[in-house]
């Protein structure tokens, strides 16, 4: 396998989590009658750009197809984030009714609907088509298309060329990581900006976050990579912001290369030298991953057996792709973790891939008495600790897996 962005042939292995099926193929009563598809999970490191990568083995139109059932909207907090991110882009680049906004994974119109709540222009693209019919329930524009390079070109001769472009976490999903970063270069006006959003590898690696690797995800990301990937294909950094989401992510801002007249901030180079002092640039931070992520697939496989054997009920929450690639590694099935329960009705009714464990809403809950609740997006944990308060009056404990086994 060759590099994605630098193109050198890779032989580092960062983590081999062994297989799984896509982290969002959920089952249905009917296809639970039929043979799953298996990929090795595997992630390589690039010792020349350190861009972190998942070895290919499945297509993107395979995991963003029309059954796709990421929604954006679900989370509470993350409605938060966006409009909380909304107000501040407006306030600090002046946008306004003659501004143009773009999304590029606009998902369900989860931030969208809040710039169109400031009456600003904006349309959002999106490949997925369950998504994007639930933004365009919102009355966003949504081209159901994936982004390149290409498709930047053609929006670029409409004259839809934007002073703002948004990417949450999306930049990791893209196999042409090289195209499509070039698409945003055409796509920015003379001084527009770019936001990016992606979980920091230095986050990954020192808080052990090993279940955030999945097919979806083709690169993990560091600003020292980014910004390589970033000056290859005509856009600068000028600031980068660390923020909580995610169990740690990056906002990066970014300009063209030619044209922006953004001055670069003094976080850029603070961070660079928080990344050269954790080691992230050799091959010494990125061994010894391995041994963590098994040590907490043998905690919590441990727990879950002796809770097992003492007739305890553990469920779980959350049927998030992060879940599915921590019951996927460990090896739990529905004899020791006996339901998922999720907001998402598209989950609903189906069932967990690869574990095929059922997913259920949350009054299948309220109406039992389970000992332990596993939350598996742990990047929620507080929220959906809150969302759940009812559990503990009734003996129930909450768990989580990631950094390290804690009940509580």
């Amino acid at each position: 396998m060759k590099c994605r962005h630098c193109g050198i042939t890779l032989t580092h292995t960062f983590i081999d989590l062994g297989s799984s099926p896509p982290s969002n193929a959920y089952l249905t009563e009917q296809t639970m009658g039929q043979p799953e598809k298996w990929f090795p999970l595997r992630v390589m490191v690039c010792d020349r750009c350190w861009t972190v990568q998942t070895q290919d083995f499945v297509g993107a139109g395979e995991m963003f197809s029309e059954e796709y059932a990421y929604f954006s909207s679900f989370s509470n907090s993350w409605l938060a984030h966006a409009k909380n991110y909304v107000e501040k882009m407006v306030q600090r680049f002046s946008l306004n009714s003659e501004s143009l906004v773009v999304e590029i994974a606009a998902n369900d119109g989860y931030l969208l609907q809040y710039v169109k709540e400031r009456a600003i222009p904006c349309y959002g693209i999106e490949p997925t088509h369950g998504t994007a019919q639930a933004a365009r329930k919102k009355d966003i524009e949504i081209i159901e298309e994936f982004f390149s390079a290409a498709k930047a070109k053609a929006l670029a001769g409409q004259g839809r060329r934007a002073d703002l472009t948004v990417a949450n976490n999306v930049l990791a999903h893209v196999p042409d990581i090289n195209d499509f970063v070039k698409g945003f270069s055409i796509l920015l006006k003379s001084n527009g900006i770019a936001t990016f959003e992606f979980p920091h590898l230095l986050n990954l690696v020192e808080l052990n976050q090993f279940d955030t690797i999945y097919h979806e995800h083709y690169s993990y990301l560091s600003l020292t990579a980014v910004q390589s990937i970033f000056e290859a294909n005509g856009l600068t950094i000028f600031d980068v912001e660390e923020i909580p989401t995610h169990g740690g992510s990056l906002r990066l801002f970014a300009q063209s290369s030619d044209t922006g007249q953004q001055p670069v901030e003094e976080s850029v180079t603070a961070l660079q030298e928080k990344e050269d002092q954790s080691g992230l640039k050799t091959l010494d931070f990125y061994i010894g991953f391995q041994k963590k992520a098994e040590k907490i697939k043998m905690d919590l496989l441990l727990f879950l057996v002796e809770a097992r054997q003492k007739g305890k009920k553990v469920i779980a929450y959350g049927a998030a792709a992060k879940g599915n690639t921590m019951m996927n590694f460990v090896g739990v099935r529905p004899d020791l973790i006996s339901y998922v329960v999720d907001k998402n009705p598209a989950k609903q009714g189906k069932y967990m891939p690869g574990s095929r464990i059922p997913i259920f809403d949350e009054d299948h809950l309220k109406s039992d008495n389970p000992d332990y609740v596993l939350i598996l997006p742990w990047n929620l944990k507080n929220e959906v600790m809150a969302q759940l308060e009812y559990v503990r009056p009734k003996g129930g404990r909450f768990v989580t897996a990631v950094p390290e086994l804690v009940v509580e």
